[in-house]
């Protein structure tokens, strides 16, 4: 597979039941691919490994005084050197390749995760962990599909040259078959508890990851209360457990690389000594003790390829099981929404809109119409709104499905739920980049840009942008926005992430307290932008907003998991105490005004 056509069409759906299964799936997936690279690693071993024996050719040719055959292992040698280092430059190419290819597919498959799980990830497996599997255990998975390729060829080159050594000269060959399987295989005890001190290493790097992460997002605040210096405290005690664990780890490594230096190195000197014996004795040539020489002085080579993919296994077996924990993770609804449906095949999106009902709550949202719902307590409206947007991490088994129309939302593919409704919860993440890549979402193409930043009132904005643009045109579209917003005041995000999903236009938007990090002033225009932009389309507001909910077409009182009453703004506020609770956020003694108020209306 070549990198230009990196990013995969489709990354597939991984086995995620193991670590283990995880890498053999990805094993499988690029299996033409590690027979390329095998094949230039078997090629170039090949050659390599027979340099000594056209070394041997030249040394005999040399003691027979025979200058053609010395010519003749001349260009053997320079031959055999061209097509090692043809066979070292493809291998390199295709291994590299082979890495990038499979940490590119994992990276995809957890992206893809990611935007299928959304804030339900976070819930379940804490952003530092997250962080860590998407870019250091993704580049151990890679290191291993690549390494494994490297040791197919190393392991053909080792049983190749040991047995053309028996063949060769039993009297070495036979020694030299015995000893490699004990050289291959003496890491191996050693092996369990360097896996673990790695692991530790990474559990702990895992968390050094997380604390940071979370420093640095509450940096503003920790300043505002002087705790910066505790938590930066914490974070360097954390930071030197990694370096310890690394240590540890680092030694257990050191250890098995100077046994796989040492163990070698005594296999040689004892074939080259009884090898000297025997062409002492006159058994064997000078040039074929040369060959032999050089065949175990070769055998180094390959069996560094063991040490390579023992240590690749080691590292990459608990990043492929925390990845595949990841990437394993589903929503609740996932396996119930099927149940919605009374047929075998899955539901059909709704191609006429509909109301907007919630059999949970009793909510109704008409279709065409601006509804606003006013719950007491705000994690119940959060929780709210993601019922509405349909595979709520909230729902049950026992739990109804929202519907919209005739149509469960929970029966349809998250996907084509998505498209219909469009929730936008009370702290919404604008993304680093451009303005323009910000705005830059599927859309319907019924409204324009510049209409959604109007109507959220984003004029401020814009001219703010403009100024700390670094283009010469002082274009706002071109400023770049740093991560999560942080450049910009709160207001300001809340009002770039709404013209976002106003110019999506979906044909349900759900948004939770839209204007809580805005003045009144700018509360009141966006009320206004918002219900002549969404004029026809079905939008429901969570809200507490006199502003708002006085411009509404249908107001909602939520309390406890159900609707309490409906009706206009004034109606409620005259005919509910509760609700007048909610939106003056006044006492039951300061009440007594819209009691007269209410009296006054009624008919004598």
């Amino acid at each position: 597979m070549s990198l230009r056509s990196l990013p995969h069409a489709d990354p597939g759906v991984p086995d995620t039941r193991s670590g283990f299964r995880l890498l053999l799936w990805l094993e499988k997936r690029q299996i033409r691919a590690q027979a390329t690279a095998t094949f230039w690693g078997t090629l170039n071993m090949a050659a390599f490994a027979g340099v000594p024996a056209a070394v041997g050719l030249a040394v005999q040719a040399a003691v027979d005084r025979s200058g053609g055959r010395l010519a003749l292992a001349g260009g053997l040698i320079l031959a055999l050197g061209v097509v090692s280092a043809v066979g070292d430059v493809m291998l390199h190419r295709t291994a590299v390749t082979n890495w990038i290819t499979a940490a590119a597919r994992v990276q995809q498959l957890l992206a893809r995760k990611t935007a299928e799980l959304g804030s339900v990830l976070t819930r379940r497996v804490a952003a530092g962990e997250v962080v860590a599997v998407s870019t250091g255990d993704v580049e151990k998975i890679g290191w291993f599909v690549e390494a494994l390729a490297r040791f197919a060829s190393s392991l053909l080159a080792t049983v190749g040259v040991t047995v053309a050594l028996v063949v060769y000269r039993p009297e070495l060959g036979l020694i030299v078959a015995a000893c490699v399987p004990v050289l291959a295989l003496a890491v191996l005890p050693l092996l369990p508890h360097a896996t673990r001190r790695a692991d530790e290493q990474r559990t702990k790097a895992g968390k050094a990851t997380a604390l940071a992460s979370d420093t640095v997002a509450g940096l503003r605040v920790l300043r505002g209360i002087g705790g910066e210096e505790q938590f930066l405290t914490r974070y360097r005690r954390a930071s030197q457990e990694v370096r310890q664990a690394a240590v540890r780890s680092a030694r257990m490594w050191s250890l098995i690389s100077a046994l796989q230096v040492a163990l070698p190195g005594l296999l040689l000197l004892a074939v080259t000594w009884y090898g000297a014996r025997l062409a002492l004795d006159g058994r064997i040539s000078v040039g074929e003790l040369v060959t032999v020489y050089g065949a175990v002085v070769f055998l180094l080579f390959p069996l560094r390829g063991f040490e390579e993919i023992a240590m690749a296994y080691s590292f990459s077996k608990p990043s492929a099981k925390r990845a595949a924990r990841v990437l394993s993770l589903r929503r609740d609804t996932v396996g119930r929404a099927d149940a919605v449906a009374t047929d075998a095949s899955p539901p059909k999106a709704p191609t006429a809109p509909g109301d907007l009902y919630d059999p949970a709550t009793g909510l109704l949202a008409p279709a065409g119409k601006l509804t606003a719902v006013v719950c007491g307590d705000p994690d119940a409206a959060g929780a709210l709104a993601d019922r509405l947007g349909g595979h709520s991490p909230e729902r049950t088994a026992e739990d109804p499905s929202v519907l919209l129309g005739d149509t469960a939302l929970d029966g349809l593919p998250l996907a084509a739920a998505r498209a219909l409704v469009l929730v936008q919860d009370k702290d919404p993440v604008l993304l680093s980049g451009t303005l323009a890549e910000l705005l830059d979402v599927p859309r319907s193409g019924a409204v324009a840009p510049a209409d959604a930043l109007a109507a959220a009132q984003c004029d401020d904005v814009l001219e703010a942008l403009a100024q700390a643009s670094v283009d010469a045109s002082g274009d706002p579209m071109r400023t770049r926005i740093t991560e999560r917003g942080r450049s910009l005041s709160g207001g300001q995000r809340q009002r770039l992430a709404l013209a976002r999903s106003l110019m999506v236009d979906p044909e349900v938007l759900v948004l939770d307290e839209p204007t809580s990090a805005v003045d009144t002033h700018t509360e009141a225009r966006i009320a206004h932008g918002l219900r002549a932009l969404r004029a026809e389309r079905t939008t429901v507001v969570l809200t507490s907003s006199p502003l708002l909910l006085d411009l509404a077409d249908r107001v909602v009182f939520v309390e406890e998991g159900s609707v309490r009453g409906a009706g206009t703004h004034r109606e409620l506020l005259l005919a509910d105490p509760g609700y007048r609770a909610v939106v003056t956020r006044e006492t039951e003694t300061e009440l007594h005004p819209f009691e007269s108020l209410r009296k006054a209306e009624e008919p004598a």
